[in-house]
């Protein structure tokens, strides 16, 4: 066993009903390093039976869970956030490991899931009823609500901890049990971690589980079992399409925060040198590995020779590589064939009229921030999610252009507007087609007090504050006659 097997070895189990345990399918999962490919860990996946098990506790624990006094549930909370403070260096270092983040992307990652815990704590305490009339004399309406009972989520590997805890902390303090299926390339950050800090935090026994196996031998169960309620997931829109139409076959709720093609528009009135330093953020933070990351970066004609001169010489300051360096910038894509995707995509856009300026190079999985300018708004490159650090300048003529580019996607996740009009801003966001704008800002923004959400093939339902407490409980009808009526 190498050094950094040696390092790992704690994760090479499932976390079953409140054991750590092997899996008991014939198949194995081995984690890579995707910057230098070190194998981190290696583990048996798990099986159907496996996936029952987690299923039928979840269920069992998690309805004493939700009988528990309020304050419990929230102390629960405040211990797994001790726990995400004492072992901050240790969160950080297995986040740039397993999903290739830099220093800067963990730590931030590490804050946000941090911070969506915090606001989960207050959960138990905002769950609220209603006592309604009647028109029938005598009759009391309670409206109760109450967890949904159990949640399954399918974690992703981009932002692996920041995005499963959006499910798990929310649903656990609202008194759901909780069964994860994290993504193959992150198993230990999008779920064994998680799984370890509510464990040491005092969670009850069987009330949330960690299933990680292959999409062929549970994906299709781990949606269709008839234990779950509601089932949460993080990534593309394909992947998201299918989940919904087999959630719908078996009548079950979803939670899907799918893909992006995200747009920053740049109008003639912006502060240029502002607009660019958000707009290189917004694309190049983890590579552009981000659901909300940008795409298609839609500058007026007026300015766009300018911005572009500004912008190139800004990533050309990017340092990228190592992603433990703290001073990289662009790490490594999740796989190799990432890179080369990309590389491939960067080819055909030139092909259909686009100007390299910038990049266009790969070593292994570490693709050069790379720059596109004059793509034009029907170049297939500004017709997908790129994920990846690829950015495409687009001239519009215009704020009516701008718009109409900004628009003519399927996607519509997230997006942003400069200007130094903010009252014209706030109406250019309001005719953008997405689930979320930011005027004078980038597009990568996520606050856990605020919902989260898309338009259109970007995904269905909302996270974050009130609308995670919409989401992960039900309410129900109760009345109460209090004085016999007559039915004839």
């Amino acid at each position: 066993m190498t050094l950094v097997q040696s390092k790992f070895a704690k994760w090479n189990k499932q976390f079953i009903a409140g054991e750590w345990t092997e899996g008991t399918s014939d198949k194995t999962i081995k984690n890579i390093n995707p910057y230098n490919g070190e194998l981190l860990v290696e583990m048996k996946a798990s099986s159907q039976d496996d996936l029952d098990r987690a299923y039928e506790t979840a269920y069992k624990a998690g309805k004493e869970w939700a009988k528990v006094p309020l304050g419990v549930r929230a102390q629960v909370i405040y211990k797994a956030l001790a726990q995400m403070d004492e072992r901050k260096e240790e969160i950080i270092e297995l986040l740039i490991a397993e999903a290739g983040s830099t220093r800067i992307k963990a730590e931030r990652e590490w804050t946000a899931a941090r911070r969506i815990m915090e606001e989960s704590a207050s959960f138990p305490y905002r769950m609220k009823g209603d006592i309604m009339g009647s028109d029938i004399p005598g009759k009391e309406n309670r409206v109760v609500r109450e967890a949904k009972g159990v949640v399954g989520m399918i974690g992703p590997w981009n932002f692996p901890l920041h995005l499963c805890m959006r499910t798990v902390a929310p649903a656990l303090a609202l008194g759901n049990g909780v069964v994860i299926k994290p993504a193959s390339d992150t198993p230990i950050t999008a779920g064994l971690l998680i799984a370890d800090i509510f464990d040491q935090a005092g969670l009850p026994k069987g009330v949330l589980s960690v299933v990680s196996g292959s999409g062929s031998e549970i994906g299709d169960a781990f949606v269709a079992h008839p234990i779950p309620k509601i089932i949460s997931f993080t990534g593309s829109t394909e992947v998201g399409k299918g989940i919904g139409k087999l959630a719908g076959e078996h009548l079950k709720e979803v939670a899907l925060e799918l893909g992006g093609d995200n747009a920053m528009i740049v109008l003639d009135d912006a502060d240029i040198d502002r607009a660019v330093e958000a707009a290189v953020f917004g694309k190049f933070f983890h590579q552009g590995q981000i659901c909300m990351a940008l795409n298609r970066i839609i500058v007026d004609d007026s300015i766009y020779d300018t911005f572009t001169d500004k912008f190139v010489a800004k990533v050309k300051t990017l340092q990228f590589g190592d992603p433990s360096d703290p001073k990289t910038i662009v790490g490594p894509l999740i796989h190799e064939k990432e890179a080369e995707r990309l590389l491939d995509v960067v080819e055909q856009a030139q092909k259909a009229g686009a100007k390299l300026l910038y990049g266009g190079k790969a070593n292994g999985s570490v693709l050069e921030p790379t720059v596109l300018s004059e793509v034009a708004a029907d170049n297939p490159a500004a017709q997908k999610e790129l994920f990846g650090p690829v950015a495409l300048l687009i001239r519009a003529k215009g704020e009516e252009d701008a718009l109409r580019i900004m628009n003519s996607s399927e996607y519509g996740l997230s997006g942003s507007v400069f200007t130094t009009n903010l009252e014209r801003g706030y109406q250019v966001a309001q005719q953008m087609e997405t689930g979320m704008i930011h005027v004078n800002d980038q597009s990568v923004n996520d606050e856990a007090h605020v919902m989260f959400g898309g338009e259109k093939a970007s995904g269905v339902g909302r996270f974050g504050g009130e609308w995670a407490i919409e989401k992960f409980t039900r309410t129900r009808w109760i009345s109460i006659q209090h004085q016999y009526r007559d039915f004839f």
